[in-house]
């Protein structure tokens, strides 16, 4: 038996992050709060572990499976840090980014209009991962963003 398969799946981008959360169960079900996740499947192993899940948040599919120590294949809480940074862009960052606190998340970056022409800010969810909260609000040649980097970094340095 032989079937075509389009290369990359419908709904699924060039690129897809794949999550290692200790307790992916319980991150689910807060992502499904905090940034409006919705589950599209889960697949258990048969000691009741996660193995497989996939949420999708906007136009986006992420792929979540607890840890498996026995494979060195442990989330940011057990590797004593953050591991990785998600980006995701919204209609409305501030919108966004107080439900994300008001679920539980810890704001790690202040929302704010920032110098490559976002409104953006950071915020680590409870099981170690951080997500970046952003709304484009300006659009910027290379060149200007460097010199509105080469200012913000001399108003930092000045403080």
């Amino acid at each position: 038996m032989t079937k075509t398969a389009n290369p990359i799946p419908p709904g699924y981008h060039t690129l897809t992050p794949h999550m290692i959360i200790k307790d992916a169960t319980a991150a689910i079900e807060f992502y499904e709060k905090a940034f409006g996740a919705v589950k599209r499947g889960v697949l258990n192993a048969p000691d009741g572990k996660l193995m497989h899940a996939e949420i999708q948040i906007g136009d986006s599919i992420i792929m979540i499976h607890d840890e498996f120590p026995q494979m060195n294949s442990l989330g940011p809480v057990s590797r004593g840090g953050v591991t990785m940074s998600l980006m995701m862009y919204v209609v409305d960052a501030d919108a966004a980014f107080d439900k994300a606190v008001k679920a539980g998340c810890t704001a790690t970056m202040p929302l704010a209009n920032q110098f490559w022409g976002d409104r953006y800010g950071k915020v680590t969810d409870p099981f170690g991962h951080e997500w970046a909260i952003a709304t484009h609000i300006e659009d910027l040649t290379m060149e200007e963003c460097a010199r509105h980097a080469e200012d913000a970094m001399k108003l930092m340095a000045s403080k």
